[in-house]
């Protein structure tokens, strides 16, 4: 697999996180997902959550009619979500878990245990020309039960690997190998994301069978210091790296 093919998927809440800490129009999200662009991404990621805590209706709105780039809407499997997404057409629609009191996304979807719930929401964004995936943990039987209900991608979540050290984050990679493996062997698309930051990204893009990583908190953080572009560019480099 050559090394460009992985592609990577900038995120861009927390450019929102920080313009609603204080309110107003800056800084702009959108204009972050155009610097994203200028520095090789390969698409913008936004998460429209059920209490707008970062990113707005407005935002989704600007992103899906001034951005060049696919965007990746994700969102909670409800109805309300649903229906801006079939209204908006993003180019995908990533499935997430999603609860009030949480700080960030804290795990997998429970695809297994929610199979006749999602599995409509799945074909109507599909039927829509929507891309669906499902961000998942590194479980065989949530992965066969993503394929069960029509989703072509799945995305593993890398948090658990990210927040550990040691022989315990050997482990959590010995398991999304597995799980990426499994999922070409099963059709399906693998992606991963979840507090990737420089220093955890090059195993997790050197898996060949993934396809795809989205990340954003680390790449806004670092912007503090670098600078937005040149911190994706940097992230890029060292995915391009991995991959040789």
């Amino acid at each position: 697999m050559p090394a460009r093919s992985l592609r990577l998927g900038v995120n861009i809440d927390h450019v929102a996180t920080i313009r609603n800490a204080r309110g107003g129009r800056h800084p702009d999200p959108v204009r972050a997902a155009h610097m994203a662009a200028a520095a090789g991404a390969d698409g913008i990621t936004a998460h429209l959550r059920e209490d707008r805590r970062h990113i707005s209706d407005s935002d989704i709105e600007r992103l899906s009619n001034e951005i060049q780039l696919p965007l990746n809407l994700e969102m909670a499997a409800t109805e309300e979500m649903l229906a801006i997404a079939l209204r908006h057409r993003p180019h995908a629609a990533c499935i997430v878990p999603e609860s009030r009191e949480e700080r960030t996304t804290e795990g997998g979807l429970d695809v297994a245990g929610q199979l006749e719930r999602l599995k409509p929401m799945v074909g109507k964004l599909t039927d829509a020309g929507i891309r669906v995936s499902l961000f998942i943990e590194a479980d065989p039987r949530q992965l066969d039960a993503a394929r069960a209900v029509g989703a072509p991608v799945v995305e593993i979540h890398t948090g658990a690997y990210c927040d550990h050290e040691g022989e315990a984050r050997d482990a959590e990679l010995a398991r999304i190998v597995k799980a990426a493996a499994h999922a070409a062997a099963i059709g399906l698309e693998c992606h991963a994301g979840h507090g990737l930051s420089y220093d955890t990204v090059k195993p997790i893009a050197a898996i060949a069978s993934i396809a795809e990583l989205n990340i954003g908190h680390f790449l806004v953080g670092e912007a503090i210091f670098v600078g937005f572009e040149g911190a994706i560019r940097h992230m890029r480099t060292l995915m391009i790296e991995a991959r040789k």
